[in-house]
């Protein structure tokens, strides 16, 4: 009868270990939704691993994508943190349910506040920022000094820019809504359609061709586009210019992420967010795609470097959500396509 009680004591002590072993193995992982593609995150998930002993797991998709599925899996997500680039698109998983408020101390050291959620539901962890390129064998840059005066008339028929339909542009006006208003952001951006010399442009990198081809003067993009292309071709007639250095400063915005409301492993979730603020992986997350570390406590790429400093905007991102749809209206109606 003992020998009986002891063997049964054994078999129930042998599963406990098992399950209690095996759940805990399971724990040490953390899946990622991420609409950044896998050579611009993998660095600094094996990074996290190395450090940590905790596995990354992640699945990479168009940002759309990525938030219809995790609002149609719901409370059955196996995802614990999304990653994507803008903050309107960070804004919009938050206002739709699927992140969740984060408190910690570390990234509230690490990440500045207008580049974080009000509520800590998402915080950046790369700037880019949204300036002026020109081409310098026929513009002074002198001539330049603000997204403001791009409507000017002295830039009729000299002006290029992306299409509108791309979430860059939208923030970059919604931003300017909440500086400066709906009517005036409205008179702003139908001078710049008015100064158009050309039908709006597929990407970036098209409107940075057309400035080097001196098919158009100055354009707006993200400064990784002007690193990419310079990079392959440092003799282009191109420079980056600055504005609003003696306003606002220049809009910038980020690539971010959020814990997810229904992950099942939030506090390695949080521990990956933490590190991804940290000066071990900041660099590892700007200087791939040639963009500017969120924690400012970390030093810019050489290459990103010689572009110069600048002032950024400090007002909160979150903005360029809230005011997002307004600012598709608002272009639409100026004949901004």
């Amino acid at each position: 009868m003992f020998k009986l009680k002891m063997n049964n004591f054994f078999v129930i002590s042998t599963c406990a270990f098992f399950l209690l072993t095996g759940q805990l193995a399971h724990a040490q992982e953390v899946v990622v939704y991420s609409a950044r593609i896998e050579q611009l995150i993998k660095p600094m998930f094996d990074a996290f691993t190395k450090e940590t002993g905790i596995k990354v797991k992640y699945t990479t998709d168009n940002e759309g994508a990525l938030l219809a599925r995790l609002e149609a899996e719901g409370k059955n997500t196996p995802a614990d943190m999304l990653i994507t680039a803008d903050a309107g698109n960070l804004w919009a998983a938050a206002r739709a349910g699927l992140l969740k408020p984060v408190q910690s101390e570390v990234l509230g050291k690490n990440i500045p506040a207008h580049l974080r959620d009000p509520q800590n539901e998402w915080f950046g962890l790369s700037i880019r920022a949204r300036t002026i390129i020109y081409n310098t064998n026929k513009v002074k840059p002198a001539e330049l000094s603000t997204y403001e005066d791009l409507a000017s008339p002295k830039w009729n028929n000299r002006l290029c820019l992306r299409t509108s339909k791309k979430v860059y542009n939208q923030s970059l006006v919604a931003m300017m809504i909440a500086e400066h208003g709906e009517a005036e952001a409205e008179k702003i951006v139908k001078g710049w359609v008015g100064n158009l010399a050309t039908d709006p442009l597929s990407d970036d990198t098209r409107a940075l061709e057309f400035v080097a081809a001196g098919k158009c003067d100055v354009t707006l993009v993200n400064t990784y586009y002007f690193g990419r292309l310079m990079q392959k071709d440092p003799a282009l007639p191109l420079a980056v210019f600055w504005p609003n250095q003696s306003q606002g400063g220049v809009h910038v915005n980020v690539s971010g992420a959020g814990v997810t409301r229904y992950g099942k492993h939030s506090k390695e979730a949080i521990q990956l967010l933490e590190f991804l603020s940290s000066d071990k992986a900041q660099n590892l997350f700007a200087d791939v795609n040639m963009e500017y570390p969120a924690n400012p406590n970390i030093k810019v790429d050489a290459f990103v470097a010689s572009w110069g400093d600048f002032k950024q905007n400090s007002m909160n991102l979150a903005k360029a959500g809230e005011l997002q749809a307004a600012a598709v209206k608002l272009m639409d109606r100026a004949g901004y396509r």
